[in-house]
């Protein structure tokens, strides 16, 4: 879903042991930006690329609950194709920080989307969710919108009983001495485990959240965005293998029925929180839909491997124009 605070310091940490130096990028100045108004406050919203242009724009929904738009920011090279518009869900990053609980409803995240839609002016758009936003993406596609070009389901939650099988799969192969640690330090079941989980939380997000560090330009500019782990424990829980908060129970298989099959790509990476085996599953319930595995990366697709990622999106989007 998305890393936080003291998870991002964890997960980097261990990135950084495990992986090679990231080339340096420069993060692109956005074309336009502007404050959106919706239920609740106004959120954040850039666009890198030429909105009037000849290929309908993509919108990203980021992860968390609680992430930023940041995690999309090695994405920016699309806008070489088409418009690339980001955006902060209310409460995090760049947008107004009511700090009310009772806006953190599903729903009213959905609905995030038109409200951001109609101020750009957009009439059609592609739509990837990545990881939270995979859910936010799955209950949009799930009402046919007239304006939906194209949805991209990257990494997504679709119920949290299929994220807690997933997690409890991956805790089983890591080396038993982390098995071990992770049960006896309480991070399995408790709300707010001590600090004594850190490092084999640590070891569960550099083998499955992020394996590359990201690129220093892109560490730099996330710096100043930052997320809200409150939201992230009031609407998750304390990790990404234990869930207390309002989603969990969340159930969005049903919805999978609703999606058109021709417009969908489901996608995830080789050692993804996400695994594979559950991604792909779910892509074969929907009929004609599109399914990739990202050689080589884990939960974070752009962070991992920027370029194959890009790489099947442009592939995929360039489809998906070609039978507009």
């Amino acid at each position: 879903m998305g890393l936080i605070d003291r998870r991002s310091l964890i997960a980097g940490t261990a990135a950084t042991l495990l992986a090679a130096p990231a080339l340096a990028r420069t993060v692109e100045r956005p074309t336009r930006e502007l404050m959106v108004p919706v239920s609740g406050g106004r959120v954040y919203v850039r666009v890198n690329g030429d909105l009037a242009g000849p290929r309908a724009p993509i919108v990203m929904i980021h992860g968390g609950p609680g992430g930023t738009h940041a995690g999309f920011l090695e994405a920016l090279p699309l806008a070489n194709d088409r418009a690339v518009i980001l955006y902060d869900q209310l409460d995090t990053g760049r947008s107004d920080r009511p700090g009310d609980p009772a806006n953190w409803r599903v729903p009213r995240f959905v609905d995030e989307l038109e409200a951001i839609r109609t101020a750009l002016g957009v009439p059609r758009w592609h739509v990837l969710g990545a990881s939270w936003g995979g859910t936010i993406a799955l209950e949009y596609g799930a009402r046919r919108p007239a304006a939906l070009a194209g949805l991209a389901l990257a990494s997504p939650l679709v119920s949290t009983r299929s994220w807690l099988s997933d997690a409890a799969a991956l805790i089983g192969d890591l080396p038993p001495a982390i098995r071990a640690e992770l049960q006896r330090c309480g991070a399995l079941t408790m709300a707010d485990p001590p600090a004594a989980c850190d490092a084999p939380t640590q070891a569960f997000y550099a083998a499955f959240n992020r394996r590359m560090p990201a690129a220093p330009d892109v560490a730099a500019y996330s710096r100043g965005v930052p997320g809200n782990r409150a939201m992230y424990q009031a609407m998750w829980g304390a990790s990404e293998f234990v869930s207390t908060g309002t989603l969990k129970d969340y159930d969005g298989e049903p919805l999978l029925a609703k999606l058109e099959g021709k417009r969908t790509l489901f996608l995830c990476g080789q050692y993804d929180e996400a695994r594979p085996l559950t991604t792909g599953a779910f892509a074969a319930r929907v009929p004609g839909a599109e399914f990739a595995v990202i050689p080589g990366a884990a939960h974070g697709l752009f962070n991992d491997r920027p370029a194959e990622t890009i790489g099947v999106l442009r592939g995929w989007l360039a489809r998906k124009d070609a039978t507009a």
